[in-house]
Formats: structure tokens, C-alpha cells, sequence
């Protein structure tokens, strides 16, 4: 993964000068992929994700969406392009939900975005919700409703961090069905939860800052690296494609 839509080059970034917690990264993420960035809570998937979405600004290296730094966009441009979807929502917002996922045209004006505003609320079930006010949801109808937005905003790469989070396991499921069969849309999706990984093509499995590996979920969630990346002993039992995670008896 040395080629991509969204690239990072030697990148390192920290919060205080003396804590660097990504160091040299190295990452691309190519048209088309469905990956999880999968790690315990800490080990710098979010800041992977605010560093790709242009929020944070690496201390050393840089970052290129499309061949282009990823500096040099603009707000409407870059918004085209890529939609970034925070772990922690402002779920406060006075507005309805419909009038929320409209906000996703943003970076459109005039012209209208592929997906439609009912198509964007249909998508993640809150069809029936598109009058309540958004701070009336239950914490998993908030989540989707923010979805729907990013939906409408169209952009051809999406960094969600933890979007399951508050979903119960039916939305969970639906909502990745429905972003892999989104076309010529680039996912990358930060997650804690291991048995999700399997749902998806490609797993980076992070720890403290650095890529431990880049493989399939077969290759990548094992009982060996799941060791190195959470620090705990998981035992993996597959029945045909399905694999079920525990923890190892002592």
C-alpha cells in the first residue's frame, strides 16, 4: 500500500513535544477499498483518521489526496472529495433531522448531490424521523442521522471513526452492508470491535501510533497479532467463514 487516493509519507504528529504518537507512518489507501483501522482505545486510530481528514497537521511529512497535499484544498473542494465523520457527535444541534442531513450539500451550492436527502435518510432507516429534532434521537438514531449527511455529501473517500458506536448489532451490520455496496467510494472505518473486522476487505491493524500489519482479515486477526495489537490472549474459532472471538482460558 505504497500508491493511493489518500496517502501519508513519513508522517509523525504528537501533542506535546516530548509524546510522539505517530512516528514515521507510512500508508496509502487506494479507489474502491473497504477497510477497517482496527485497535485498542489509545492506539491512535483517531488521530489517524483527524490527520486524513486535514484537522490535525503532521509535525513531520505530509499527507496527498488524489496526488495533490492534502494543505492545498480548500474547504468546498476538499469537502468533495473526502467527508470526514467524528467518534464524539455535537449532538446539541436545534435542528430537525432532515434540515441536519441537508447540511451535507455544503460543498454542492446549486448543484444537487448523487444521493438525495430521502434517499440519504432511507439508507439508514430514520425515514419515519425526518421531522424529530435531532436531540430527541436515542444515541444510535443521532449516529445515523450524521451518517445520512456524510451519504449526502457524496464525497469518493469516507473516514468514520467508530460510527458503530451506540448502534445495536442489526444497525451495526446494515450500516456496513450499505457503505460496501456504495460504488467507487473509498471507506476507511476506525474500530475497536473485533469480530467487525471480518466484514471487511481489508483490516490495518494499529498500535501505538504505528501499522503493525496490512492484510485480510484472515491474515491480520489472529490470535497471535490480536496479542501484540489489544495485549491480551484471544482465542479464534472459525466454522466455515465465521470466526468467534473469546478470550483464552488461563
Amino acid at each position: 500500500m505504497n500508491k493511493g487516493i489518500l496517502s501519508f509519507h513519513h508522517v509523525s504528529f504528537s501533542y506535546a513535544p516530548s509524546a510522539e504518537l505517530i512516528e514515521d507512518l507510512n500508508l496509502a489507501v487506494d479507489e474502491g477499498q473497504f477497510i477497517c483501522l482496527l485497535g485498542a482505545n489509545g492506539s491512535g486510530k483517531s488521530t489517524i483518521l483527524k490527520l486524513g481528514s486535514g484537522i490535525y497537521t503532521p509535525s513531520k511529512g505530509s499527507i496527498t489526496l488524489w496526488n495533490k497535499p492534502l494543505r492545498d484544498y480548500r474547504g468546498k473542494d476538499k469537502a468533495k472529495l473526502l467527508s470526514y465523520l467524528p467518534q464524539v457527535l455535537d449532538l446539541g444541534v436545534p435542528f430537525r433531522v432532515r434540515e441536519l442531513v441537508e447540511m451535507g450539500r455544503y460543498p454542492y451550492a446549486d448543484v444537487p448531490p448523487v444521493v438525495g436527502v430521502a434517499d440519504a435518510l432511507r439508507m439508514v432507516g430514520l425515514e419515519s424521523k425526518e421531522n424529530s429534532l435531532v436531540n430527541t434521537l436515542s444515541g444510535g438514531e443521532r449516529r445515523r442521522a450524521f451518517i445520512a449527511m456524510t451519504l449526502l455529501q457524496g464525497a469518493g473517500v469516507l473516514l468514520l471513526d467508530e460510527p458503530l458506536a451506540n448502534l445495536d448489532i442489526k444497525y451495526q451490520l446494515e450500516l456496513i452492508r450499505l457503505l460496501r455496496n456504495i460504488k467507487n467510494v473509498t471507506v476507511v472505518m476506525a474500530l475497536h470491535d473485533i469480530n467487525m473486522a471480518f466484514e471487511f476487505d481489508t483490516v490495518i491493524l494499529v498500535k501505538k501510533g504505528r501499522v503493525l500489519g496490512v492484510g485480510t482479515p484472515r491474515e491480520m486477526v489472529t490470535e497471535e497479532t490480536l496479542e501484540e495489537a489489544f495485549e491480551v490472549s484471544l482465542a479464534i474459532k472459525r466454522i466455515g467463514p465465521q470466526a468467534f472471538i473469546s478470550y483464552k482460558a488461563e
